[in-house]
């Protein structure tokens, strides 16, 4: 099958362009709140699979295991080869969203917990926005950048509330992960303007396999492996559910709606994390979780609304 061109594929509809269909921006709505959905459950399966796993051997076993899945597509539809222009893009979106983002979560996950994680993750739409700005160009509105920031100030200060105050190891490693995961979303956005979204990740993912072979080689050589049912449960959601089929669809959604509105719905994601930290991990939350979440829900309304 030779790959859609250019031209039939589906534009951004960035704030500062005339608004799609309502159809369209409904279904890219969907999609990218679907994706959100299968990300919310990522740390609790990242839990899960540490009970089992190593924290390299989790993350290289789960890159292979969706490389295998996006490989096995692209091969039965006779995808062809992205083209060289792409391939830079390709190699932002596998160091940041298939390598750098899992690593370093799952090194924050060894010592913090899922809900603590998570609001600080609930930083990412504001990181995307910013770095979408940067390298596409898109000029959200001032009400716009307004409601990103309070719904992050929101975040920060559940953070710290939570922390006591203090930053630890486990948070410097989720802040990094802010960055190269902003940028991996970014990148995937703009590749998913010019080819299908399943394609900016399935190749992604592919592209990592000279690495994420030896290194799931050596990391189940050295680490300890428990096959249990969670840490087997976890593992297939976070190679299967969130490192592909999330994927796909946000990137769809990405497309559909624009970076920047795209990226605050995932203001949702550590709220619905939270949730399942309860319901899967029987974690405890104060009194300050559903507080945020009303600001945060108030501020996606407000950046769904905006427009430049």
């Amino acid at each position: 099958m030779r790959a859609q061109s250019s031209a039939t594929q589906p534009t951004a509809i960035a704030v500062d362009t005339p608004p799609a269909t309502r159809d369209r921006v409904s279904a890219g709505t969907l999609q990218a709140a679907l994706g959100v959905v299968a990300f919310s459950l990522t740390f609790p399966a990242t839990a899960w699979g540490l009970e089992g796993f190593g924290p390299w051997s989790l993350v290289a076993v789960r890159s292979v295991l969706a490389a295998l899945i996006a490989g096995g597509c692209l091969l039965a539809l006779r995808i062809r080869l992205p083209e060289r222009r792409h391939v830079p893009g390709l190699a932002v979106v596998a160091a940041g969203v298939v390598l750098g983002f899992p690593m370093l979560t799952t090194l924050a996950l060894q010592t913090s917990t899922t809900s603590h994680a998570a609001v600080v993750v609930g930083l990412l739409p504001l990181t995307t926005a910013a770095l979408s700005a940067l390298r596409v160009g898109t000029r959200p509105s001032r009400t716009f950048w307004t409601a990103a920031l309070a719904g992050a100030a929101a975040v920060v200060a559940f953070t710290v509330q939570q922390s006591g105050g203090a930053l630890s190891t486990a948070d410097l490693y989720l802040f990094g992960a802010l960055l190269v995961c902003a940028a991996g979303y970014t990148e995937g956005g703009r590749l998913a303007r010019v080819m299908p979204g399943w394609q900016v990740i399935g190749w992604a993912l592919v592209l990592c396999l000279p690495l994420s072979v030896p290194a799931a080689a050596i990391a189940l050589a050295y680490e300890p492996v428990t096959l249990t049912a969670h840490a087997v449960a976890g593992l297939l959601w976070v190679a299967a559910g969130s490192q592909f089929l999330g994927l796909v669809v946000w990137y769809r959604g990405m497309a559909a709606i624009g970076i920047p509105k795209a990226s605050q719905l995932q203001l949702a994601q550590p709220l619905l994390t939270l949730v399942w930290s309860v319901l899967l991990l029987g974690e405890h939350l104060t009194v300050a979780a559903p507080l945020t979440a009303a600001a945060v829900l108030v501020c996606i309304a407000v950046t769904q609304r905006a427009r430049g």
